[in-house]
């Protein structure tokens, strides 16, 4: 049931996001998207979405630079009508298999601290906290701490890396 994202479903996801943006902390960012962002986002990524508009995952760069190639930072997000039913689960699972398939080894989520049940989704998702930055967001006048999680999708670091390699 879970399928790629066509233009025909910016709308929709727009909708999504930006309530996510206008109504909690979860998200640091208070840029509205617009139908024009989505749909480039959709040329451009893997988008997956369900069916009924129930949501959608997708992963993009974690950060710029041949070094960080095989590293994506993921988002999930879903409508109020399908939370607590699994699907959060089958969207990132899915978009992992993407991920893997396409040779990427880590995906990180960027999680705010106001969001606890997106860190215990990732915990049984299989995530390991690695990193917790206290006070890096701000939005409506309150300072947000940063937590990131991830998961190795792919082979072990290569048996040719020295060990002074894998600091």
């Amino acid at each position: 049931m879970i399928r790629d994202a066509t233009p025909d479903d910016a709308g929709w996801i727009t909708d999504i996001w930006n309530d996510v943006i206008a109504h909690t902390h979860i998200t640091f960012t208070t840029t509205l998207k617009t139908v024009a962002d989505i749909e480039a986002m959709i040329r451009d990524r893997v988008v997956l979405v369900l069916p009924e508009k129930g949501g959608f995952s997708t992963y993009g760069e974690f950060r710029g630079g041949p070094g960080y190639a095989a590293t994506v930072e993921h988002t999930v997000f879903l409508a109020k009508h399908t939370r607590g039913k699994g699907w959060g689960r089958a969207l990132l699972s899915a978009l992992e298999g993407r991920a893997r398939d396409a040779g990427h080894h880590v995906t990180v989520a960027a999680i705010s601290s106001v969001n606890p049940a997106a860190v215990a989704f990732h915990k049984a998702m299989g995530y390991d906290t690695v990193a917790r930055m206290p006070e890096v967001g701000r939005k409506d006048g309150i300072w947000l701490d940063l937590i990131l999680m991830q998961k190795q999708l792919g082979a072990t670091v290569s048996a040719s890396a020295k060990p002074q390699d894998r600091v």
